[in-house]
């Protein structure tokens, strides 16, 4: 359950970030507003997860998920640059997500 609740906030944190775009500095209200929702819900969900998960693996694993759905949804719907680099270094966060989730012990 506390993998679920992680993943689970790890695609607020990416709601979160495309909210702060929206938002423009939280100068418009209903994406400022979704904005906090998402922030707040994401480090709720983070919180949850860390009654039973490391910290060190459920936090990077939380930022990793965050850092890389961001990145991938910004080249598929904000025309970020897809260069071949950028791809391989999501892979390799990617990867490195994987392979926390699986060595951790919970």
């Amino acid at each position: 359950m506390a993998w679920l609740l992680l993943t689970i906030a790890g695609i607020f944190e990416i709601a979160f970030a495309f909210g702060m775009k929206w938002s423009e500095g939280f100068t418009r209200l209903m994406p400022a507003l979704f904005t906090i929702a998402t922030g707040l819900s994401s480090v709720l969900l983070l919180s949850f997860s860390l009654r039973t998960l490391p910290v060190g693996t459920a936090y990077a694993v939380w930022t990793g998920i965050g850092a890389a759905g961001t990145v991938t949804l910004g080249m598929l719907l904000l025309g970020d640059s897809a260069a071949p680099m950028r791809l391989l270094c999501i892979g390799l966060i990617l990867a490195g997500v994987i392979g926390l989730r699986l060595v951790s012990a919970s």
